[in-house]
């Protein structure tokens, strides 16, 4: 089986498909460019950091960005967003205070998750945004259960999922698209194609030469997009929550891009992979070819970019500053919060034991 790669523009950023550009207005395009940018310059910035020894991990979506912020452009706020670790951008687009970005990469007190997760691993309710969790594809099965929930309710929301095209090798993977199959959901199942599953390459996740056709088994129209193309990823995905709305089920979209960083700050892809093949991907990269494609529109100069970019960086260093040395570590009480509604007698007997070992040895509880 042979699918068309989904395109709006091409390298250049020439409109190839004139058919598929999404009609978008001036502010809606800069917006996303500047999105687009945006992620890029707090991945560089926040990099740095993890070596520098001022944050302990950290994983980019170098370019990967069209991906899940093109994806965030086509769809409601009030959507539910289901991401892996790459797609904290869509919920920078969707208006999630960068500010409290920081502060959960530090792990303080104005972190909402309180501490307990690993840093880029977010919770942004008011923006539908669900709780990102490390285990592999474990956000489908639950973006499906959304869905139904919508569709049993009588809403027209939809439900996206993001994973990596190593999550298609889980059981959830199968289960998740069976179930949408079976029960027509709203929902959008993206595998964000990378090439790699941290050091395991495509080649050994499946036989078949697109992971889009396996939808043919659950009964799902199947969307093979550049991933790279930011326009091309608000055009499937589009279509794909009208498809939703209109009552006539899911889709699963395979979004072909690049992992051309590593996979994590933990991680060394020079001992897996070939150093060139990175650079075979500069010439498809997603900024790029969105800005000159709004170049040719007469949509931003090089001036209006500039600009921005003085902005962000302006922004990024207030949001770091005030998380690592302004906002102060959680209470040490919150370690026993959220686990019951009401924290029962051996939850209070372990909180005042380790109030008193701290006393014992000199060291002040975060209580105050």
């Amino acid at each position: 089986m042979k699918l068309e790669v989904v395109r709006v523009i091409d390298n250049e950023g020439q409109v190839v498909h004139p058919e598929r550009e999404p009609r978008l207005t001036g502010d809606e395009h800069r917006k996303l460019l500047h999105a687009l940018i945006r992620i890029r310059m707090i991945d560089e910035r926040m990099l740095r950091l993890q070596r520098q020894g001022r944050l302990g991990f950290y994983v980019s979506t170098f370019g990967e960005e069209a991906t899940h912020i093109g994806a965030a452009a086509a769809l409601r706020t009030s959507d539910w967003f289901y991401s892996a670790y790459r797609e904290v951008g869509a919920a920078l687009y969707r208006g999630y205070s960068l500010r409290t970005f920081m502060c959960q990469l530090f792990g303080n007190a104005e972190d909402p998750v309180k501490g307990r997760q690993m840093p880029v691993h977010h919770s942004v309710r008011h923006l539908n945004f669900v709780t990102v969790a490390s285990p592999v594809a474990t956000q489908i099965p639950h973006a499906v259960g959304t869905a139904w929930a919508a569709k049993l309710q009588h809403k027209d929301d939809v439900a996206v999922a993001f994973f990596g095209d190593g999550g298609t090798s889980t059981p959830i993977f199968h289960s998740g698209c069976l179930f949408a199959g079976l029960y027509k959901v709203p929902a959008i199942i993206v595998c964000r194609n990378n090439g790699w599953a941290i050091s395991a390459p495509r080649s050994v996740q499946t036989v078949t030469p697109t992971f889009a056709q396996k939808a043919i088994a659950y009964g799902l129209p199947g969307v093979l997009v550049d991933g790279n193309d930011a326009l091309a990823m608000v055009h499937v995905v589009g279509e794909a929550a009208a498809r939703g709305r209109r009552g006539e089920g899911a889709t699963l979209i395979e979004a072909r891009t690049y992992r051309r960083g590593a996979h994590s700050s933990s991680d060394d892809p020079s001992v897996y992979r070939d150093p060139t093949e990175p650079k075979e991907w500069e010439a498809r990269d997603p900024i790029d070819r969105y800005r000159k494609y709004l170049l040719r529109k007469g949509e931003i100069t090089a001036g209006v970019e500039a600009t921005w970019r003085d902005e962000i960086t302006a922004e990024i260093t207030d949001a770091l500053r005030y998380a690592e040395a302004v906002a102060p570590k959680p209470p040490l009480r919150t370690m026993f919060e959220d686990v019951y509604a009401d924290v029962p007698w051996h939850l209070e007997q372990q909180y005042e034991g380790l109030r008193a070992h701290l006393a014992r040895h000199g060291e002040k509880p975060l209580d105050k």
